[in-house]
């Protein structure tokens, strides 16, 4: 069977040339006579993978040397509580910031371990827990004593993504980049931490990236479990538990393939590319609708709704049959949902328009 386009929001389509990679070497990797999956993390041959994984990263996203790079597992969702009990006791207080699903589950999570002061609820109407862009900075309640500031730079179930680093008064920012890291280029010096799965721009799941500023370390509540500290991981260069070494190993392809196809600029001109030839569609038609701010849509997953919710199941059906998938919408909002990560490539979203239109045009 022919690939398909793949829209999963994660875990989420891979390239193509990474996994004819991974498979040629499934059975023996670099004459090894074994497979990566069957690697000692300590040996020799896994310690190069990492080493070079970490080294294409840092190259990649320009990661000063007073930061740590940690391989680390649990997902976004073991972060929001793993950040709070690593960073909240520096002063016992934390602002963040909802903007949609994802932010909001942080914020709750990091109530249990601290102080937490929602900054600003972006969601429309107030209450209703659906946000359609961000709330403007000159309403924030910002606290200046806050160990540190959350926000979620792109909600994947929503479709709202910020289109730049926000301003919280001093107070380090901490950021959950789970879908948009790698798309575009950024300034790891702004942040204090920046952590996110691997399943959407990196690689399988299974395996989550912090980024980490040296003077966020130590700080630590006492309830903290040694292979969730931060400190301890570092000293111990991610291995203090076994990491996840398969998927380490596919996130190093995956950087090669990124730097190969001209790093994160050319991502980032890509996706826009890809982003536009979409939201043109949808903001032209009179049967699609996406009702997200403009100034804050989402590049990485684009949310839609057709007019008559009775045809979701028939639009299905007709994507799946084009090759297609994956495009139902998350199951708390429904309608549809396109994830266009840095592998789809634009002649997936083309398919998409195309299908779309002719979708519409039956409608008539």
């Amino acid at each position: 069977m022919p690939r398909v386009f793949n829209f999963s929001p994660g875990p989420a389509a891979l390239p193509e040339t990474v996994l004819r990679q991974a498979a040629e070497e499934m059975l023996d990797w670099q004459g090894t006579g074994m497979s990566v999956m069957e690697m000692s993390h300590r040996g020799k041959e896994f310690m190069g993978i990492f080493d070079e994984a970490e080294g294409l990263l840092r190259e990649l996203l320009g990661v000063p040397a007073n930061y740590k790079v940690l391989f680390m597992q649990g997902g976004a969702i073991g972060e929001n509580a793993i950040v709070p009990m690593n960073l909240i006791g520096r002063t016992g207080r934390a602002d963040y910031l909802i903007t949609g699903d994802w932010s909001r589950k942080s914020a709750k999570e990091a109530g249990r371990y601290g102080q937490v002061s929602v900054v600003a609820d972006s969601a429309e109407p107030p209450g209703s827990g659906r946000c359609l862009g961000i709330t403007p900075r000159a309403q924030w309640k910002l606290d200046a004593g806050a160990a540190y500031f959350h926000y979620c730079s792109n909600e994947t179930i929503g479709g709202v993504q910020f289109h730049h680093v926000p301003d919280a008064g001093g107070v380090p920012l901490v950021a959950d980049m789970s879908s948009d890291i790698l798309s575009r280029p950024l300034d790891v010096s702004r942040f204090g931490l920046i952590y996110g799965g691997a399943q959407k721009n990196i690689g399988p799941s299974g395996l989550t990236l912090v980024i980490v500023r040296d003077d966020m370390l130590g700080h630590a509540l006492p309830a903290t479990p040694d292979a969730f500290n931060y400190r301890i991981q570092a000293e111990a260069g991610s291995m203090y538990n076994t990491p996840a070494t398969y998927a380490i190993y596919i996130a190093g392809l995956v950087f090669k393939w990124i730097q190969a196809h001209g790093g994160l600029p050319a991502m980032a001109e890509r996706n826009e590319a890809k982003a536009r030839l979409l939201y043109d569609f949808l903001d032209s038609s009179r049967f699609f609708s996406n009702p997200i701010a403009r100034d804050a849509r989402s590049q990485m997953n684009v949310p839609f709704w057709l007019k008559d919710a009775g045809q979701d199941e028939a639009f299905l059906a007709g994507a799946q049959a084009r090759g297609l998938v994956q495009l139902k919408g998350h199951r708390s909002v429904g309608g549809m949902r396109a994830s266009i990560y840095n592998a789809m490539p634009i002649e997936g979203v083309q398919a998409l328009v195309a299908y779309m239109k002719d979708f519409e045009a039956s409608q008539v």
